[in-house]
């Protein structure tokens, strides 16, 4: 199975990209980084990252997965129209979608978490991601990975591998 990581150009969560990708590779998947362009990403510990794609050239069909990393420059995505048109259509196809850490907002704000449990992170000085998914018609539940049939999300880097080994989980399932 193919899967696609979604991640930031500036500020994505370093360990939700390499602690995920881990474990879906062990688990034998395939994994290619996208982003809003080829260039170099970095993460807010650090990483550098060269995506293998745009996002406005993912094709649907060539995977099974999305997910879209976390980080402080995560909420940043939904502002493309090309990364909230990728998730609606996978969403459309019934692939397995996932978030981690602030990605959900991504995902409520491309309106695919409508009546779907889901969790984000959320800190004393950062509320408004939980209210961003209740706008949305989320059902926020405060819980390190929450799975809602192909729908994935956990709260943040802590639960990064967990949240790899769900993705892989749903995608034996499929």
């Amino acid at each position: 199975m193919r899967v696609l990581m979604i991640v930031a150009q500036k500020n994505f969560r370093d360990e939700e990209l390499f602690h995920t990708k881990e474990e879906l590779e062990k688990a034998g998947h395939e994994v290619k980084v996208a982003s809003v362009s080829t260039a170099t990403a970095t993460g807010m510990l650090g990483a550098v990252v060269k995506p293998d794609l745009a996002v406005k050239d993912v094709k649907v069909e060539d995977f099974d997965a999305f997910v879209v990393v976390g980080g402080s420059g995560s909420p940043e995505l939904a502002k493309y129209p090309e990364v909230s048109n990728l998730i609606k259509s996978a969403a459309s196809k019934g692939k397995v979608l996932g978030a981690i850490c602030l990605g959900p907002v991504v995902l409520a704000s491309a309106d695919v978490l409508k009546g779907k449990k889901a969790t984000v992170w959320s800190s004393p000085a950062y509320t408004e991601s939980i209210e961003i998914l209740k706008q949305h018609g989320a059902k926020y539940v405060k819980e390190g990975v929450v799975e809602d049939g192909k729908l994935i999300t956990a709260a943040g880097p802590q639960w990064a591998r967990d949240f790899g080994k769900a993705i892989a989980k749903a995608l034996s399932e499929a």
